[in-house]
C-alpha cells in the first residue's frame, strides 16, 4: 500500500503539470484567436469603407447622369427662345432656363463634393490596405512563434499523458476512480500530505490514532474533514 500511496502522489504531480501545460496551451491558442480577430476586424473595416466608396460612386454616377440630362434640357430651352413669338412665352421659358441653371449649379456642387469624398475614401482605403498587409505579415510571424510554443507544449502533454497512463495502470481502478472524483470536487487536489498531526489540505488536526496509522502505510487513509487522500512523506536524514 505504501507504494500505491507514493504512486498516487506521483500521479497527482503529473496531473498538476498537465493542468499547467493545458492552461498555458489554451492561453496561447486564445492569443492566436485574438490575432486572427484583429485581422478579421481590420478586413471588415476595409470592406465597410469599400462599400461606402461604391455607394458614393453610384451616387456620383447618378448625379452625372442627372447633370447631363439637365444640360440637355437647358440647351433645348435656349434653342426654343429663338423660335418664341410672344413676350409671355419668352419670359416663361427664360424663367425655366434660370431655374434649370440654378439646379445645375447645385448639382455640380454636389458632384464636386461627392468626388472629394470619394478621393478621401480611396486614400483611406489605400492606407487601410497597406496597414492590413503589414498587420497580416506581423501577425503571421507572431502566430508562427506562438505555434512553436504550442507544439512544444503539445509534446510535453503527450509525454505526461503517457506517464499518467503508466501510473494509473499501477493502481486499482476503484482507487483511480475515487482519485478522479476527489480531483473534480476538491479543485484539482485529491492527495495531500499529512504533517505534524495535521492535514495540509484543510489545515485541520487529525485524530492521533488515524495519524499513527499513516506511519504504517498499510491502508489508504482519507482526511475526515476534507476527505482528501493522505500521504505521509518520509523526511530525509538530517531534515
Amino acid at each position: 500500500m505504501r507504494i500505491k500511496l507514493q504512486t498516487l502522489d506521483e500521479l497527482q504531480q503529473i496531473d498538476f503539470r498537465l493542468d499547467g501545460i493545458t492552461g498555458a496551451r489554451n492561453a496561447l491558442l486564445a492569443e492566436m484567436d485574438v490575432l486572427d480577430q484583429n485581422v478579421s476586424v481590420a478586413r471588415q473595416e476595409a470592406l465597410v469603407k469599400e462599400a461606402e466608396c461604391s455607394a458614393l460612386e453610384a451616387e456620383k454616377q447618378g448625379l452625372e447622369e442627372t447633370l447631363a440630362a439637365e444640360t440637355d434640357n437647358i440647351a433645348r430651352s435656349e434653342a426654343r427662345l429663338k423660335e418664341i413669338k410672344t413676350q409671355k412665352e419668352y419670359l416663361a421659358v427664360s424663367k425655366e432656363i434660370s431655374m434649370a441653371r440654378k439646379l445645375k449649379i447645385e448639382q455640380e456642387e454636389q458632384l464636386i463634393q461627392k468626388i472629394g469624398q470619394i478621393e478621401e475614401l480611396k486614400a483611406d482605403i489605400a492606407e487601410r490596405q497597406t496597414n492590413l498587409s503589414q498587420l497580416e505579415a506581423n501577425i503571421s510571424d507572431q502566430k508562427a512563434e506562438v505555434q512553436v510554443k504550442v507544439n512544444s507544449l503539445e509534446r510535453d502533454l503527450s509525454a505526461d499523458k503517457a506517464a499518467r497512463e503508466e501510473k494509473t495502470r499501477m493502481l486499482p481502478p476503484a482507487v483511480v476512480k475515487r482519485y478522479g472524483t476527489l480531483r473534480a470536487n476538491r479543485r484539482g487536489v485529491a492527495v495531500v500530505e499529512a504533517r505534524d498531526g495535521s492535514c495540509l489540505g484543510c489545515n485541520m488536526n487529525l485524530p492521533p490514532q488515524l495519524y499513527n496509522t499513516l506511519f504504517r502505510g498499510e491502508e489508504l487513509i482519507t482526511c475526515p474533514h476534507c476527505q482528501r487522500m493522505l500521504v505521509l512523506k518520509q523526511k530525509a536524514p538530517g531534515e
